[in-house]
């Protein structure tokens, strides 16, 4: 059973899709679970943008047992007119330089850097 994520009120820059895109774009084969912890959403909320994506050719997905590995169409325009001509690939880049620049959170039972 999906919980509720954490409310957020106000708005934000990026959208839940873009989120979605991002955290695949990292690892092909997470899981929607995971997916959903991350951004802080519901299985189902996840499940619905992952199959927004693949109607839109932005993402596809083959089954490998009981896994989905997902491929990032990464030459695929933004759907909005204002961001022609930017590609995902642009997209993840930015956010990928973004991610970069963040300090890391310590591993699990390391001390963090003082």
């Amino acid at each position: 059973m999906d919980r509720a994520p954490e409310p957020h009120a106000g708005w934000t820059f990026l959208t839940n899709h873009s989120r979605v895109l991002a955290a695949i774009s990292e690892d092909h084969t997470t899981r929607v679970r995971d997916i959903a912890a991350r951004c802080r959403l519901t299985e189902r909320a996840v499940q619905k943008i992952i199959a927004d994506l693949e109607e839109g050719g932005y993402l596809t997905h083959v089954r490998e047992g009981r896994s989905n590995v997902y491929r990032v169409v990464p030459d695929t325009l933004l759907r909005h007119p204002a961001d022609a001509p930017a590609t995902v690939a642009q997209l993840l880049a930015i956010l990928d330089r973004h991610e970069s620049t963040r300090p890391q959170a310590p591993a699990s039972g390391e001390q963090p850097a003082s």
